[in-house]
């Protein structure tokens, strides 16, 4: 999780003012295009608001109706009391002391704490799958505390543009599948890890997809305050795949 982009600002939202709005509109993230640092990346050809009009994407993880939305901006407990071993966790939102470990304590003076994916908590075990048909594009171990543990990112083709999902925290087991295998919708990417597994963390999936073309298995899940703008576009709201969760 080390690489961090940089680059414009985006309008703000409603829950905190000092962060931009997480969900694009039809002449949001997508209508420009990004600065080519690969001929891969995702273009403006993909029209991210409709998405979902158009494509018929499935769960990765089956939620019950009813979940938790956690909100980490001014605490995070893991022994906290739950109401279920569900929840979700916000895309574009500041954890202050969450990320303590080496891995985001490089640069006191630009804390890397604004989370750009979306979490979905779910006992250890629970199958995570694809949310749409591609392929395998890398699998690994990112087994730093506080890391992804099992790691798996799918490539996707849609609007005849390539998108990328990362899915992190799963079990060792997850990371035995190979690049270059075809998916479909729905078919068992791997398995939500357990603490030992994924890093250190409360069983959950983190979710989160890609503008830019990964080239080893890991992307920043969080990013400082300063890199914000640009890693809105690069890494958008995983809810134009997933559905309004919250």
């Amino acid at each position: 999780m080390e690489a961090t982009p940089t680059g414009l600002a985006l309008p703000s939202d409603g829950h905190n003012a000092n962060l931009p709005d997480p969900m694009p509109t039809a002449a949001g993230l997508w209508a420009a295009t990004a600065p080519v640092r690969d001929l891969t990346i995702v273009t403006s050809r993909m029209d991210l608001a409709t998405l979902r009009d158009r494509y018929p994407f499935g769960p990765v993880i089956e939620l019950p109706p009813q979940c938790e939305v956690y909100d980490f901006t001014r605490s995070y407990d893991p022994d906290r009391a739950r109401s279920s071993e569900y929840g979700i966790g916000r895309y574009n939102e500041k954890r202050p002391a969450m990320y303590t470990t080496a891995l985001f304590t490089g640069d006191a003076s630009a804390p890397r704490d604004i989370h750009v994916g979306i979490d979905l908590a779910a006992p250890v075990g629970t199958p995570v799958r694809a949310f749409f048909d591609g392929r395998i594009h890398l699998t690994g171990i990112n087994a730093a505390p506080g890391d992804y543990g099992g790691t798996v990112i799918t490539e996707h083709r849609l609007d005849d543009a390539l998108l990328w999902a990362l899915h992190g925290h799963l079990s060792h087991a997850s990371a035995a599948r190979r690049a270059g295998e075809v998916v479909k919708k729905g078919d068992v990417l791997g398995w939500i890890g357990d603490r030992a597994a994924n890093g250190g963390w409360n069983p959950h999936l983190h979710f989160q997809l890609s503008r830019l073309k990964p080239a080893v298995c890991d992307l920043p899940g969080v990013v400082a305050a300063r890199d914000l703008a640009r890693a809105l576009v690069d890494y958008p709201d995983p809810r134009c795949v997933l559905g309004p969760l919250y």
